[in-house]
């Protein structure tokens, strides 16, 4: 569905992905893993567009979309802040990217989206009486309300933690299985990306370090930064990390 060849990208002078070779199936859940200033958030605004590459290609769907903009290769992202308008209520947040293409989702299938993530008793609220959790769900309504052809996500469970952390992990890989949807998230959290993701991308220092399953990354590591980022994040040993993951690859 997506292939990007040979991603190259500097800044100043400064390296910061460099020959980047990637598939990803339709319907997959891909997280990209890896250290602060890895790449891996400039590779993700690279496939959204809103950073330029200085070479290599994006195929989509069998197209060339390089040169393609940001607006019309109908990808759509959750920022990490969640980027949700305070002077405007739930509701008007989630239906905001209508405005210009209000055809795009019947009121049917809207009302189901919100009943979906659970958001019918919070329309009317202002955006600070939300809960970070119910933030997380309103800027997930808005963005999927557009009907994206892919999701990117940068650190969605970043300013979340315990129950809330886990509802929404849920909730997300409960959404690209209903929708069928192919996502793609950035995580520095080994057991985010382990635990949410049909395939992890490791990026190291603009490369690829490994490409596999969660399996494949616990048990096949491909170098000592894989495992050692892994282990060290985890602090737990490789056996015990598949043992702790299987039940949701299995």
């Amino acid at each position: 569905m997506l292939e990007l060849k040979n991603i190259s990208k500097k800044f100043d002078g400064k390296v910061v992905l460099d020959g980047i070779n990637l598939e990803i199936h339709n319907g997959e859940i891909v997280s990209m893993l890896g250290t602060s200033g890895s790449g891996k958030t400039t590779l993700l605004n690279i496939i959204l567009g809103l950073t330029a590459m200085d070479s290599g290609s994006i195929i989509f769907e069998g197209t060339d979309i390089s040169k393609v903009s940001m607006k019309d290769r109908g990808f759509n992202i959750v920022f990490q802040d969640y980027a949700l308008f305070p002077n405007l209520n739930a509701y008007k947040n989630i239906v905001y990217g209508l405005k210009n293409k209000p055809d795009v989702v019947s009121a049917g299938e809207l009302d189901e989206l919100i009943d979906f993530l659970e958001l019918r008793l919070h329309l009317t609220k202002r955006i600070d009486q939300l809960s970070g959790g119910q933030k997380q769900r309103v800027a997930l309504a808005r963005t999927l309300a557009t009907k994206p052809k892919i999701l990117l996500l940068d650190e969605p469970l970043s300013a979340l933690d315990g129950v809330i952390k886990e509802t929404i992990k849920e909730r997300i890989k409960a959404i690209t299985k209903k929708y069928k949807l192919t996502t793609i998230i950035v995580t520095h959290d080994p057991e985010e990306a382990l635990t949410m993701s049909d395939k992890v991308l490791i990026i190291d220092k603009g490369t690829i370090s490994q490409y596999g399953t969660p399996k494949q990354v616990i048990h096949e590591p491909n170098n000592n930064f894989v495992e050692e980022f892994i282990l060290r994040q985890l602090q737990i040993k490789r056996d015990n990390i598949y043992q702790l993951f299987k039940e949701c690859h299995a």
